[in-house]
């Protein structure tokens, strides 16, 4: 049995496994092909944090494979009402085939995964967001035809989808630079852990250096869920770390254009950029539901159909 409580914890065979997957179940969706690979089985989706694309894709392609899935908002169940995270655990994984769980602290999670009797898979802690970052994966193959020796520049806030990002980047063998103002930038322990799995990773203040050359710009909010106290000073803070235009220009002309959304149009990132034909955002999220649907498919082990 595995988890997926970190990107680190899969390999670049596993990741291309599962990109794999997700293609092949991508293309049987669009002809009309049944997948019913998780016939009678149940996925249970513990949510203390809003979500729109999360749910819906892990909800749906469970509904797809011919699971069941069950959310499980933290203030319905006993986890809310001081019940621990590791009894919750031990209970509802003897219910249940694979858990999913959107939590504030990564600690959570990691109590999850270690009392649990079935995979946990981490669907956005304060630390990073691994499923985000497979269905990005999707994506630059998709349209760079590989994930390897590529240019991957992150502009704004070091968060934990950069936290994420900075060690899919070491793994699959993608050059990242980080370009963040003073105070933003991303985990320093992420950083490290990328460099010992030998990637190549750059963290900068200088927006326009990072963005040379750059086959992929990425950007995310500039107030994340549990940041609202500091919307005010964060918007100052990183108001020169916006996607625009011009930052286009300096990357290579088939530069494409990720944002995880929910987008903020003229702050992290312009209109014109976003619906624009550089932009592959609207993909990246549609692939959100591919992606979870293999990585279902990957840690259960129902991978061919009977």
């Amino acid at each position: 049995m595995r988890h997926l409580i970190s990107i680190a914890d899969l390999s670049n065979a596993d990741i291309t496994e599962i990109l794999d997957i997700a293609a092949d179940i991508k293309e049987k969706r669009r002809k009309g092909k049944i997948t019913d690979l998780l016939k009678n089985k149940s996925l249970g989706m513990i949510f203390e944090k809003a979500s729109t694309r999360t749910r819906v894709s892990f909800e749906v392609g469970m509904n797809d494979l011919g699971g069941n899935a069950i959310y499980l908002n933290s203030n319905d169940i006993q986890i809310g009402r001081g019940e621990t995270v590791e009894d919750t655990a031990k209970v509802i994984s003897s219910y249940l085939h694979a858990i999913i769980a959107r939590v504030y602290d990564h600690e959570t999670v990691v109590k999850l995964a270690g009392n649990s009797k079935v995979p946990v898979i981490n669907a956005l802690s304060d630390e990073e967001h691994p499923t985000q970052i497979l269905a990005d994966l999707l994506t630059i193959r998709e349209y760079k035809n590989r994930i390897s020796n590529l240019k991957f520049v992150w502009v704004g806030d070091g968060n934990n989808v950069c936290n994420s990002l900075i060690l899919a980047c070491a793994i699959v063998g993608m050059e990242m630079v980080a370009a963040c103002p003073k105070g933003y930038e991303p985990d320093e322990k992420y950083i490290r852990k990328a460099r010992e799995l030998g990637g190549v990773i750059t963290v900068t203040q200088d927006i326009k250096e990072a963005a040379k050359d750059a086959d992929i710009l990425y950007t995310d909010v500039w107030v994340s869920m549990g940041d609202e106290d500091e919307a005010e000073q964060r918007i100052k803070d990183l108001s020169d770390y916006q996607i625009n235009k011009s930052l286009l220009d300096i990357a290579k002309p088939d530069v494409i254009v990720m944002h995880c959304l929910p987008a903020h149009r003229e702050m992290e990132i312009t209109a014109e950029v976003i619906d624009g034909p550089s932009s592959v955002v609207f993909e990246q999220a549609e692939n959100r539901l591919h992606a979870h649907k293999a990585i279902l498919l990957f840690l259960l082990d129902q991978k061919e159909e009977e």
